[in-house]
C-alpha cells in the first residue's frame, strides 16, 4: 500500500509553515472551481426537487387511501435523503455559491430554507461565524458542537458534567437535539441577530405556517404531520451526523487562538468523509468538507472535480463510514495529546491528573 502523502509534502517546495504563502497558493489552485453554473444548478434542482415532490405525493396518496402507515414511513426514508440534499443547496446559497446571481441564491435560499425549516439569513450569519472560528478553542460556542477540553471537564461542576454527558449521548445528540433545533430553536432568531436576520426568521416561519395551513385544509392536519414529521426528523438527524463527523474525529485540528491557522483549520480541522457514490450524491459532496473550508464558495457540484484535479487536497486521509463510528465515543479535547478522547479515558485518570496518557 502506498504511503500516505502529507499536505506539507504536496505543497512543497512551499513551506507549509509560511501560512500566507501556502494559503495563497492553495486558494489560487482552487479558484477556478468557485464558479457557479446555471446549467448545473438547475439540473440539480430538477433531479432533486422533482423526486422529492413525487415522493411527497406518493406518501399523501397512500395516507389518504388508508394504506398501512409503514408504507408512508418507508417512503419517508428516500424523501429525507432528498431533503438533506435540498439543505446542501440551501447551504451553498448561504455562501453565494449555488447560482452566479446573488438574488437567485437568496430566492432559492428562502425556498429551500422553508422546506428545511431553517431561516436563510439568520443561519447564514451563524454559519459564517463557524467558518471563521472552526478549530479555535478560544472561539467556541457559535455554529459548532459543544466541545469541552479535558481540563474544562475535570474542573466543571457535577451538574455541568452531567449536562455535557447527556448532550454528547448519541441518542440525544442525533435524536432529540436535531428535532428541537429544526422544529423549535430555528423558529427564533439567534443571539446577536440583526434586523435582516430577524426578518428572515419571520418570513421563514410565515412560509412554514402557510404550507401547514394549506396542507391542513386539503389533507387534514394529522395527515400532514404524519407525512412531514418523519421526513424532517430523519433528515435533521442525518444532517446532525454529517455536521458532527465533519469536525469531531480523533485527530481533528483544535488549538488556542494564538496558534490558530485558517488553512490548517480547513485541511486538518474538517474531514474528508468518503461515502459510497449514492450517499455522496444525496449529501451533495459535503463529505469533501476540507475543500469547503479551504474555499467556501465552491459549489457542491464542483467539489469532486476540485478534489480530483488539485493534488494538495488529496493529501487528507479519508474518513470512512466504519472509522467515523468511532467518533461517537470521542467527547473531550485533550490539549496535551492534541486529539479527541473518550469519557472512559477520563475515568481512568489518577486523581490530580488533567491529561489522558497512554
Amino acid at each position: 500500500m502506498p504511503q500516505q502523502v502529507t499536505c506539507r509534502e504536496l505543497l512543497s517546495p512551499i513551506d507549509f509553515a509560511t501560512i500566507q504563502t501556502s494559503r495563497e497558493e492553495l486558494i489560487q489552485a482552487v479558484a477556478q472551481y468557485a464558479r457557479p453554473d446555471y446549467q448545473k444548478a438547475f439540473w440539480q434542482i430538477s433531479n432533486t426537487f422533482v423526486p422529492y415532490i413525487g415522493l411527497w405525493a406518493l406518501m399523501m396518496y397512500f395516507t389518504l387511501q388508508g394504506y398501512s402507515y409503514w408504507i408512508t414511513l418507508l417512503l419517508a426514508i428516500p424523501a429525507a435523503g432528498l431533503l438533506v440534499r435540498i439543505f446542501i443547496f440551501f447551504h451553498d446559497c448561504t455562501h453565494g455559491a449555488f447560482f452566479p446571481s446573488r438574488k437567485a441564491n437568496r430566492i432559492l435560499g428562502y425556498i429551500a430554507g422553508t422546506l428545511v425549516f431553517t431561516p436563510f439569513e439568520d443561519w447564514q450569519r451563524v454559519h459564517v461565524i463557524h467558518h471563521a472560528a472552526a478549530g479555535d478553542l478560544d472561539r467556541r460556542g457559535r455554529g459548532d458542537i459543544w466541545t469541552l477540553t479535558v481540563d474544562e471537564y475535570l474542573a466543571a461542576s457535577r451538574l455541568k458534567r452531567l449536562a455535557y454527558r447527556l448532550f454528547r449521548n448519541p441518542l440525544v445528540l442525533f435524536g432529540i437535539i436535531p428535532a428541537v433545533l429544526f422544529l423549535v430553536i430555528n423558529r427564533f432568531a439567534s443571539p446577536g441577530a440583526g434586523k435582516r436576520e430577524r426578518r428572515s426568521v419571520m418570513l421563514t416561519n410565515a412560509g412554514i405556517a402557510g404550507i401547514l395551513i394549506a396542507m391542513s385544509l386539503s389533507l387534514g392536519f394529522q395527515n400532514y404531520v404524519l407525512i412531514q414529521l418523519p421526513i424532517i426528523l430523519m433528515a435533521a438527524s442525518a444532517g446532525m451526523w454529517l455536521f458532527y463527523v465533519q469536525h469531531q474525529y480523533e485527530d481533528v485540528y483544535w488549538t488556542r487562538h494564538s496558534n490558530w491557522d485558517l488553512t490548517k483549520s480547513g485541511l486538518e480541522g474538517s474531514s474528508y468523509y468518503k461515502l459510497p457514490k449514492v450517499l455522496q450524491w444525496l449529501v451533495g459532496n459535503i463529505g469533501l468538507h476540507h475543500i469547503h473550508h479551504v474555499r467556501a464558495n465552491i459549489p457542491n457540484y464542483n467539489l469532486q472535480r476540485c478534489y480530483d484535479e488539485v493534488p494538495a487536497l488529496q493529501a487528507i486521509a479519508p474518513l470512512t463510514i466504519r472509522k467515523s463510528l468511532k467518533s461517537l465515543w470521542l467527547n473531550l479535547w485533550d490539549e496535551q495529546r492534541q486529539k479527541l478522547v473518550s469519557f472512559r479515558a477520563i475515568n481512568r485518570l489518577p486523581r490530580g491528573k488533567t491529561s489522558v496518557r497512554d
